[in-house]
């Protein structure tokens, strides 16, 4: 529709998984520039100037019950958050950063950079350069010497990396423990199984 902006057109996007076991769909509205088609009735749909998400409502990835509520739902609010507040998203990360930390490092409480500097000798090089990048990025990197309930001024993109930082960690930490604890109690069960019973001919 012509306006004061411009031709834009509004269109909708929905998207079914074509793996028969999962078979979800998503559904996006997306606003494009455009303009009329010169021999027919419709539109010509140019760039695309913004995009939401409605089913589901953010690109959040689902996280097991073993990561505590509070992480999970502070890491959910920043990603719902993130286009239309990358300021509440990148504060909403950063705590649940903090909460990460103090849940599974046990660390110090304190300033979130300390909190971070109490973990450089327990993580992997590349797991460490990943949070070290992070930390050092421009205005997030300024306001981790800060309390965490401080809006940084950030772009979509910039909190977009806390987020994924975010996952990696829930992904590295409690995801890759989860499964090896199963893995370990797997193999525990299974030499009790092989064990000779009283009375075999095995234990004589």
């Amino acid at each position: 529709m012509k306006n004061r902006y411009g031709r834009h057109t509004l269109s909708s996007r929905f998207i079914v998984c074509p793996n028969p076991d999962c078979q979800k769909f998503t559904l996006d509205a997306v606003l494009h520039e455009s303009g009329p088609k010169p021999s027919s009735v419709g539109e010509i749909l140019g760039n695309e100037v913004r995009t939401w998400s409605l089913v589901p409502p953010s690109a959040a990835k689902s996280f097991p019950d073993y990561i505590p509520k509070a992480i999970r739902d502070d890491y959910e609010e920043a990603c719902l958050i993130r286009d239309l507040s990358p300021k509440a998203s990148a504060t909403l990360s950063r705590r649940c950063l903090q909460g990460v930390l103090r849940d599974f490092w046990k660390v110090n409480p304190g300033r979130l950079v300390n909190e971070i500097e109490q973990i450089r000798e327990k993580t992997d090089e590349a797991t460490w350069g990943a949070i070290s990048a992070v930390r050092k990025l421009g205005n997030i990197g300024a306001h981790m010497e800060n309390d965490i309930s401080v809006i940084v001024d950030v772009d979509e993109g910039e909190a977009g990396l806390l987020i994924e930082l975010v996952e990696t960690l829930l992904n590295e930490w409690y995801v890759a423990r989860e499964d090896r604890s199963k893995r370990m109690a797997a193999i525990t069960a299974a030499a009790e199984s092989k064990k000779p019973r009283p009375g075999s001919s095995q234990s004589a």
